[in-house]
């Protein structure tokens, strides 16, 4: 299950353990107070540390740290100070997202309008937002941490299995308004409110493509794919040739710049 942090307590850690749940991933994005403090979130470093007690002790060990690369006014040394508490909480696996802009949030629509409200101006470049990725990755490997999808980083063992069966495309099921589902060969989402869901609305559904998706969802893992992929020869030979992907025989994956790259390599699977 997902937490913010902030409200997790020892009564409600060891409800969650009693009712079958076993790893719990924290959205804390930052251990930066100002960049906190900017985001409009509560938690603080030590409460997020004392939180990840609280977990551990209720036999909760397995947790995810979530962390935003981009963040406005955020530094080398503010986000070096983020990756110092995980090894610190000695976290089993860690997300690290690049900031994206959202035209839905009001971050996204002061950046868009070039306005000045909620730390608009102080967001990073994206090349300082590629470094400050790519030295997540360096810093989360030394520390046993490492990469197997583009966003996530774990120690042996403690990979999400949840996730991974969205990239492998292996059947799932979701429950409640808007979740989706896909068995294999159809995919179907649930009425998106909860109103809707409630009368009983028939989900929408759609064939899966699977020409396209093993490509745009496989090679977001580390490992990438190994799939016959000659429907795609020429952009692929292209993206090899700019350095985005490598191939041995018949396995393709991203490149270290092709990872930073890979919403232009993927666009080309869609």
């Amino acid at each position: 299950m997902e937490a913010a942090p902030g409200g997790i307590t020892s009564e409600k850690a060891r409800g969650w353990r009693a009712a079958g749940i076993n790893r719990v991933s924290l959205g804390v994005q930052s251990f930066d107070a100002r960049e906190l403090a900017r985001t409009g979130r509560k938690h603080t470093a030590k409460i997020v540390e004392h939180e990840v007690a609280v977990l551990r002790a209720a036999g909760i060990g397995n947790f995810n740290v979530d962390l935003i690369a981009g963040l406005p006014g955020q530094t080398l040394e503010s986000w070096n100070n983020s990756l110092e508490w995980v090894e610190r909480l000695s976290a089993p696996h860690v997300s690290v997202y690049m900031l994206e802009v959202d035209e839905d949030s009001r971050l996204g629509a002061e950046v868009l309008a070039f306005g000045k409200r909620y730390g608009a101006p102080d967001i990073p470049s994206d090349d300082q937002i590629a470094d400050f990725y790519e030295i997540a990755v360096d810093r989360l490997a030394r520390t046993g941490i490492e990469r197997y999808e583009i966003s996530n980083f774990a120690r042996p063992g403690f990979e999400s299995c949840h996730n991974l069966k969205y990239w492998r495309r292996e059947p799932y099921f979701g429950f409640g308004a808007d979740a989706h589902s896909f068995d294999g060969t159809w995919r179907w989402q649930n009425a998106e409110s909860i109103e809707d869901y409630l009368r009983g609305s028939q989900p929408e559904r759609s064939p899966a493509d699977t020409t396209a998706e093993p490509f745009f969802l496989g090679l977001r893992l580390d490992r990438g794919i190994d799939a016959d992929w000659s429907a795609f020869q020429p952009a692929v030979e292209r993206f090899i040739r700019d350095g985005l992907l490598e191939a041995s025989g018949n396995v393709l994956r991203l490149t270290r710049r092709g990872v930073l790259l890979s919403n232009e390599v993927f666009a080309e699977f869609l």
